[in-house]
């Protein structure tokens, strides 16, 4: 019997589902949260860009952040995800992996999954399904070619 895990995830919440089969209902395994993505930049830094005092220029340089707080945060959240895949992979706890998120997230998630779990991969899409209620949920994923573009 091949297990099939499905994220449904957002940069902040998600929800990792498991079934045995297509036919099967949807069990909920895991949830998780990351409130800090849903906070501003600046609730986040407490530093504004630091700054440089040359020594013959009036004017000073500004030395902006290479990633803003709340990008970090994203991916954060997205190695937490991607670890959490991993080690039910290496428990061999799912055969298929389908992972729905939003657009950019998916992004970040999916440069974060090991080789191994991305292997296992089946179908991705940039779809923030995270606010469906269960029953709504399930029947939208009956049918993945609804997905596919």
């Amino acid at each position: 019997m091949k297990t099939q895990w499905i994220l449904i995830a957002n940069a902040a919440t998600a929800r990792l589902y498991g079934r045995a089969s297509p036919a099967q209902p949807l069990e909920v395994l895991a949830e998780h949260n990351h409130p800090e993505s849903r906070l501003k930049g600046s609730e986040l830094g407490s530093d504004r860009p630091g700054h440089e005092a040359s020594d013959h220029s009036s004017a000073g340089s500004r030395f902006e952040p290479r990633t803003d707080a709340r990008r970090k945060q994203h991916q954060q959240f997205a190695d937490e995800l991607a670890e959490r895949l991993a080690q039910g992979l290496a428990e061999g706890r799912y055969d298929s992996l389908w992972l729905f998120a939003s657009n950019p997230f998916l992004g970040e998630l999916r440069a974060r999954l090991s080789p191994q779990v991305a292997r296992h991969v089946q179908l991705a899409h940039a779809s923030d399904l995270t606010a469906l209620p269960l029953d709504e949920l399930a029947q939208r994923l009956r049918d993945p070619r609804l997905f596919e573009a």
